[in-house]
């Protein structure tokens, strides 16, 4: 699959060990006197061991790579280097966001007699509810070191503020958006709020197009928008795709597109995505006008 993963620079890299201890994983050593990847399914492609590198060596980049595997890690690096490394990773797995990661972490702790409350043992979340009563777990160290706007964040709707106020007159409708970022290049197919959900793949234009996009397309949903006309990397798309159906698990897809014949090609994609997968999901095709108008919509 592909997805993110560290790469060192061998003639950046002084072999200083600096990176070493930062990772926790232990998918870094010290080898013939440079930084060496050990193991590919170690390394979570987080970018924890960037920081510490003091010469800019060591970058994440995206490649085709074996899936991460977080039980193996537990059990062959966390628990065996003590308390100290097990409080580490986890804050580490919570601060980025992965929370698959983290259960299955608690889950290993749990086979092992380790019993660890994370509230307790590292404090709570670092979170915000704003006045629309959205909470927002921010990470804001992406992956990979990158943009901070491109962080996995997942949104939590709170129901109680939006059933008491009215989408009507002048009050503003509220959003349904539940996960950032949206565009299918940024997604990361093991993010939890992909794990069973309903995709939206979503013609970049749909948005602009349909007035109430967010209650009658996006409500309920995981949303990826992309543009088959203007996107560069289809290839990365299907992958990416493949990966949310075998990987965290999808339920269905809904390819929201233009009437327009260029935007064919996001259902060519679903479609090849789906064909390429081990798991079978249903795939639904749904047409706009540019008016706004839905003009048709069939299981495909």
């Amino acid at each position: 699959m592909i997805r993110d993963i560290i790469e060192i620079d061998e003639d950046l890299c002084n072999g200083c060990g600096e990176c070493v201890p930062g990772c926790h994983e232990g998918a870094l050593q010290i080898v013939d006197g440079k930084a060496r990847l050990i193991s590919e399914l170690m390394c979570d492609g987080l970018g924890a061991c960037v920081g510490h590198c003091p010469t800019g060596a060591m970058t994440v980049v995206k490649k085709d790579a074996p899936a991460y595997d977080e039980v193996r890690v537990m059990k062959e690096n966390i628990i065996p280097a003590g308390m100290n490394t097990i409080r580490a990773h986890l804050s580490h797995l919570r601060d980025h966001g992965e929370l698959d990661f983290l259960a299955q972490a608690m889950g290993v702790l749990a086979e092992a007699g380790i019993n660890l409350e994370i509230e307790q043992e590292m404090g709570p979340k670092m979170g915000a509810v704003g006045k629309s009563g959205v909470e927002v777990q921010h990470d804001m160290t992406p992956a990979g070191g990158g943009c901070p706007g491109s962080a996995a964040r997942t949104l939590r709707q709170n129901a109680a503020t939006f059933q008491s106020t009215p989408d009507s007159g002048n009050v503003p409708a509220s959003s349904q958006l539940a996960q950032w970022p949206v565009q299918l290049h940024l997604l990361n197919p093991s993010a939890p709020y992909l794990r069973n959900a309903d995709l939206l793949l979503a013609a970049d234009c749909s948005a602009y197009a349909v007035g109430d996009f967010h209650q009658r397309f996006l409500k309920g949903k995981a949303l990826a928008i992309a543009c088959p006309k203007l996107d560069q990397g289809m290839e990365s798309y299907l992958e990416k795709l493949t990966a949310m159906i075998d990987s965290a698990g999808i339920n269905t897809i809904t390819v929201l597109m233009m009437e327009v014949p260029c935007c064919g090609g996001l259902l060519q994609i679903a479609q090849a995505a789906v064909s390429r997968a081990r798991r079978k999901v249903p795939v639904k095709k749904m047409v706009v006008s540019i008016e706004g108008e839905l003009l048709g919509q069939e299981w495909v």
